[in-house]
């Protein structure tokens, strides 16, 4: 494993797919692999434009959100963010951008964020994305709408 990937959990089953593994990397460690993986971010970001680049880049430097990387070995399939948020109705792990390459090798990782999610008394992962997301993962319902009327 490259050098400025490090764990901060298990690899528990969850954690590997086929030959890529996710890795939540450690806060301390993020500024080292942020140059290879926030081009990823930003461009997650950039489709759906329901986020501020600045703010998910400021708050994973600063490690109030974490970066999680799918990782084959030699080099870094897809990045995501998350960051759990306090609501009225609970705390929710929010996946915040996720984008890579070769999807099908590293989608069911996700179950390792939910597993995450759960072990910080989470009532739900929420997803900030694409209604196709919606379609590909198990489990996962459109609950709420994000409507918007363009202005001219």
């Amino acid at each position: 494993m490259n050098s400025r990937i490090s764990r901060t959990h298990d690899s528990s089953p969850d954690r590997r797919a086929g030959g890529t593994e996710l890795v939540c990397i450690d806060p301390k460690c993020v500024q080292d692999i942020w140059p290879s993986t926030a081009p990823l971010l930003k461009q997650a970001i950039a489709k759906t434009g329901l986020a501020q680049f600045a703010m998910i880049e400021r708050d994973i430097l600063d490690g109030r959100s974490l970066l999680w990387v799918a990782w084959n070995g030699s080099m870094i399939e897809a990045a995501a963010s998350t960051s759990l948020q306090q609501t009225d109705a609970g705390k929710v792990c929010i996946i915040t951008a996720c984008a890579g390459t070769g999807m099908t090798r590293w989608l069911s990782l996700i179950r390792a964020i939910e597993a995450y999610a759960q072990a910080e008394g989470c009532r739900c992962v929420r997803i900030f994305g694409r209604k196709g997301w919606a379609r590909v993962l198990e489990g996962y319902e459109q609950t709420h709408a994000i409507i918007d009327k363009r202005l001219s």
